[in-house]
């Protein structure tokens, strides 16, 4: 593996500029959740480029490119949609014409995530010139909607399509680390009820704003005493958004609704974060409801998949032959030792893992500081070594690992 590990990094530095611009090209179209089709049209183009066996665009409008057609299937996922660009004042180049240096390439979605993009396909480009096709089908993913839904994505591509691979690679920015997991998440409505009256007689009326605001303050030592994990961290709760309805300025508000963005660590699950909402003493006195959100907003091709806004946690242990993959993968090609750790924010991980039990593991071009933010970044060194990574993995697994998987997957979560 010595001399093909040299192979594929030299390869990897050679394709820097196609990288580059292949990268510049996906920024430079807008692509928000629900959005996506120009975007997915011109990764269809590269992968057609260089040489994928296979490409179907899905019903949903996910991309999904094939090299080989071996017996284990192993996928890597970049979510291609992003965010917005917020107040343009904050940037000092455009978020879409963006800016290049020798180091760095400036724009929205440059480490969050289309970088992972890029590296991903011409990773395929590799593996096809140097010959390392084996024993596996690779897939590479393109999804959409993951800023608006995370995980959406997968639900449909796993019951959908019938997708369902060994492992997943899931290239969002690591930090030039190696994750193997994250907390979920989950949205949560509470909405109270009152009785509106002229607001010169407040008397007269049920001020449903009053009987939301114990369960604000309820809420917030709730958060305090969440469970915590030594490697995930504590759960977390925070009131986001509050809403009212009322007649008008001048009368008793008749209802108030909060949402809360609620994280949930190893052990946490949904019925347990509602039911700890629900057992308040201030939601009992105000008979406020709490709920889940669901998510019903179309894709870019008009298709609908509705499903609650519960984004499982995931966690794949140490030691699992898909970490051991790619941190063999890691010590072979750069001779050093990955450092391994997770996830502050949220993946399609959570379906793929949290729902599934497929396992999951993390490796991607870019900083977690750089999602969302203006001008937002990514290091072209670590698109390279993303490529060769991505490279690798698949050989290193059928050769190493596959025969060592767990025939279960329904254990990993610990």
């Amino acid at each position: 593996m010595e001399q093909t590990f040299s192979q594929v990094l030299k390869m990897a530095e050679k394709y820097k500029p196609d990288i580059s611009r292949f990268l510049r090209d996906l920024i430079s179209i807008p692509g928000e959740s629900c959005g996506e089709s120009q975007v997915v049209l011109r990764i269809k183009e590269e992968m057609e480029k260089v040489g994928f066996d296979h490409i179907e665009i899905d019903p949903m409008g996910n991309i999904l490119g094939y090299i080989g057609s071996g017996k284990n299937v192993i996928a890597m996922d970049a979510h291609i949609d992003t965010v917005g660009i917020g107040n343009i004042a904050n940037w000092e180049y455009h978020p879409y014409e963006g800016y290049e240096d020798d180091e760095i390439i400036i724009g929205r979605g440059a480490s969050d995530q289309l970088g992972g993009m890029a590296s991903m396909v011409y990773a395929g480009k590799i593996i096809k010139e140097l010959g390392l096709e084996d024993d596996y089908t690779l897939v590479i993913v393109g999804s959409v909607q993951e800023e608006d839904c995370d995980g959406l994505c997968w639900q449909y591509i796993i019951n959908e399509d019938k997708l369902r691979p060994d492992f997943v690679v899931i290239t969002e920015p690591t930090d030039g680390k190696i994750y193997r997991g994250q907390r979920g998440r989950m949205e949560i409505k509470v909405a109270a009820k009152g009785v509106s009256c002229h607001g010169s007689a407040p008397e007269r009326g049920d001020n449903a704003i009053y009987k939301m605001a114990p369960i604000l303050s309820e809420l917030r030592a709730l958060h305090e005493n969440l469970q915590h994990h030594e490697f995930l961290g504590k759960g977390s709760l925070t009131v986001s958004e509050i809403f009212h309805t009322s007649p008008s300025r001048c009368a008793v508000a008749d209802s108030c609704w909060i949402s809360i963005d609620r994280r949930l660590t190893d052990g946490e699950d949904a019925e347990l974060a509602l039911s700890q909402i629900r057992n308040l003493p201030s939601v009992k006195a105000a008979d406020a409801k709490v709920e889940m959100y669901t998510y019903e907003r179309p894709s870019y091709t008009g298709l609908v998949y509705p499903t609650d806004a519960y984004f499982p946690t995931w966690l794949i242990e140490e030691g699992h032959p898909v970490c051991s993959t790619l941190e063999d993968a890691y010590q072979g090609l750069f001779d050093r030792s990955p450092v391994v750790d997770k996830w502050t924010f949220s993946t399609n991980g959570v379906s793929i893992m949290g729902r599934y039990g497929i396992p999951c593991i993390g490796f991607g071009p870019g900083h977690e500081d750089q999602a969302h933010a203006p001008n937002e970044r990514t290091w072209k060194k670590e698109l390279v070594d993303a490529t060769a990574m991505y490279a690798v993995i698949p050989l290193i697994y059928v050769k190493q690992y596959a025969a060592k998987m767990p025939e279960s997957t329904a254990n990993l979560v610990k």
